[in-house]
């Protein structure tokens, strides 16, 4: 079966029958009176990987609760009138523990099944463990499962502040339940020992253990899970082994990157040592990735989504972007909640929409504009050209990807822009956007009557009971970012100097250019590969100087400037800022954004930065309050443990 479909529900029920069980008795029950155990499962590979597909079932189960919590609590997303009482809870920063957005369940059925899963495959085959026998897939299957607990760990600590531990015995959830309720031990009773030969032995034992509750915060997750799958698993030839590549048996290639594997190991990595604050070893792994060399220039940022064509990124799987994405099809009855919580059609519920503040990172971007500067010294006389005032907005990531306009029912037409500056016809995106630049604010707010925002992200190509969009964990442009980011801030001794990264940091934003001395890059940069089309100048570079002009957001005229001058910190401040707004850009509803300005706000030893962003989003009478409640950094994350 898992040869032909991806995640089968089949399998998924297999997975969850056998979360319910106990620790050493019967493995799994059927609906029919028939009892299935271990040593009748696993009797050949096979059986192993279509539980180890289960596991993947269950990822599916936590993608709606990660883009809710990692979104919702950040600046991009916002309710509408019809959110449900949970998503209030969450928009209000005062969740309660029944909240079904806040329930750790679907993460510890995600724990336990891959503590089973590594229970079994550490006895049935001890060969996982030893490094110098030779390679199987049990070893490919063994990195998987690990990753996945790994990520599980990562993602729920970074929600809730601290985890309980769930020792590898504890292999349902009853039995996580009854740990977790348990004053300060809890005594597993039927924990079984074995030889190092293997499940099958004559020297098993059942020992009676006493457990003690205890927690993990983040930096112990990171410590504890990077650790894990940097020494547990097996290295071949510098490369880890992860994944087992399905794509020889049925020639689909995107399998390579719906099951964890090599890239993914690195990018979970590089993404915990990031958030642990090590940016040389997060910058190792990431650099695995980004200049990784292949015939199909994988992970480049070329042309192959460049323009319109980035929105076929969340329109397919591919695996010159995807690094690891979870996969859904509504014919294996595999479907998820987005497009019920953000489309405003019946019958879905529309209760989640992008914010003003997200909007405006899209629609006030420009390109293609050039400043008079008729005296370098004296920059309160630099003007901009009315010859050539620019193009507003992203044309290919914000607008008709990200995010829709809706009147009525019917999504706004995007219209075309003949030339810089002129767009035909009027009554479209790209029209509503000459109005405000030419300040025509009747023809705008005529125009933008009864118009709405809805998240469409999710909905590309989709019918209104699909329901099935895929959702990227890893990708190409995230990835980059994060190097960028890294590049801001990691200084590193070159003989006696100390240097910084910080134009490779613009380069990958901007042009690609830090690769071009790689043999076979084509690389364009984030922003170059949905900002050069072929028109004159079509550009929109981030630039790091001591003169940085300030423009006003719709007309794009000169109102000031900022003096960088002898200042390189403040320009690497507002460099990390600008690569904050590009990741917002990027990435936006992809899970990730409150969680980015959680690094960025520790980073710099400031919640004023997290609060301030955020509360922006609320209505005027709602500001300050939240504002307050998130200086307190204990309310950034949901404390159902206290």
């Amino acid at each position: 079966m898992f040869k032909k479909i991806k995640y089968s529900v089949i399998i998924t029920s297999i997975l969850i029958s056998l979360m319910f069980i106990s620790s050493c008795n019967d493995f799994l029950y059927p609906v029919q009176d028939i009892d299935v155990t271990k040593e009748e499962i696993f009797t050949d590979y096979y059986e192993y990987r279509s539980v180890d597909m289960g596991l993947y079932g269950l990822q599916q189960k936590l993608v709606e609760q990660l883009v809710v919590l990692g979104e919702l609590r950040g600046d991009l997303l916002t309710i509408t009138p019809n959110a449900d009482a949970d998503l209030i809870e969450i928009y209000n920063f005062q969740v309660s523990k029944t909240n079904k957005y806040a329930d750790p369940t679907n993460f510890y059925k995600l724990i336990s099944a891959c503590n089973s899963f590594i229970s079994v495959l550490k006895q049935k085959h001890p060969e996982v463990l030893d490094k110098k026998i030779a390679v199987t897939n049990y070893d490919r299957l063994y990195g998987e499962v690990l990753c996945m607990r790994a990520w599980a760990y990562f993602n729920a600590v970074r929600i809730y502040g601290k985890v309980p531990v769930i020792y590898e015995s504890l292999s349902s959830v009853n039995e996580i339940v009854a740990y977790l309720n348990s004053t300060t031990s809890y005594i597993d009773s039927v924990n079984i020992v074995f030889d190092k030969d293997g499940f099958h032995n004559d020297t098993t034992k059942v020992v009676e253990v006493t457990l003690d509750k205890q927690y993990y915060n983040e930096r112990q997750v990171i410590e504890v899970f990077s650790q894990q799958l940097e020494q547990d698993i097996k290295i071949v030839n510098g490369q880890p082994i992860v994944g087992v590549n399905n794509y020889i048996e049925n020639g689909d290639n995107t399998w390579g990157v719906t099951v964890w594997n090599p890239f993914a190991w690195h990018a979970l990595l590089g993404q915990m040592y990031l958030t642990y604050g090590d940016l040389a070893q997060s910058a190792k792994h990431l650099e695995a990735i980004t200049y990784f060399t292949s015939e199909n220039f994988r992970y480049q940022l070329d042309r192959s989504f460049a323009n319109d064509r980035w929105r076929e990124i969340f329109s397919r799987i591919d695996i010159r972007e995807h690094i690891l994405t979870i996969p859904f099809n509504k014919a294996f009855r595999q479907q998820n909640d987005f497009q019920r919580l953000f489309e405003p059609f019946e019958p879905h519920d529309y209760m989640l929409k992008p914010t003003k503040i997200a909007i405006d990172l899209w629609e006030t971007i420009w390109s293609s504009y050039n400043l008079i500067i008729p005296d370098p010294s004296n920059p309160r006389l630099t003007k901009l050209d009315k010859t050539q005032r620019g193009i507003p907005g992203d044309l290919y990531r914000g607008f008709g990807v990200s995010y829709e306009y809706v009147k009525n029912n019917v999504l706004l037409a995007p219209g075309t822009l003949t030339s810089p500056g002129i767009a035909s016809p009027q009554e479209s995106y790209t029209g509503m956007l000459m109005y405000k630049m030419n300040n025509d604010v009747r023809s705008y707010t005529t125009l933008m009557q009864n118009v709405d925002t809805m998240v469409y992200k999710y909905s590309i190509n989709k019918d209104l009971y699909d329901q099935d969009a895929n959702f990227i964990i890893y990708r190409a442009g995230g990835i980059q970012l994060y190097l960028a980011e890294i590049y801001t801030w990691w200084a590193f001794n070159r003989g006696e100097i100390v240097s910084t990264f910080t134009s490779n940091a613009l380069n990958i934003v901007n042009d690609g250019s830090n690769y071009s001395n790689v043999t076979g890059r084509r690389q364009m940069g984030i922003r170059g590969r949905v900002f050069n089309n072929g028109l004159r100048n079509f550009t929109a570079p981030i630039l790091i100087q001591n003169i940085i002009y300030n423009h006003d957001p719709y007309t794009n005229e000169v109102i000031g400037y900022t003096d960088f001058t002898g200042d390189f910190s403040s320009q690497q401040l507002y460099l990390e800022e600008q690569i904050m707004d590009e990741r917002a850009r990027e990435l936006a509803y992809e899970g990730e954004r409150f969680y980015d300005l959680i690094r960025v706000a520790k980073r710099r030893g400031d919640p004023s930065f997290l609060a301030k962003k955020v509360s922006n989003k609320y209505p005027s009478g709602m500001r300050q309050t939240i504002y307050t409640r998130l200086l307190d950094e204990k309310n950034w994350y949901i404390n159902i443990y206290d």
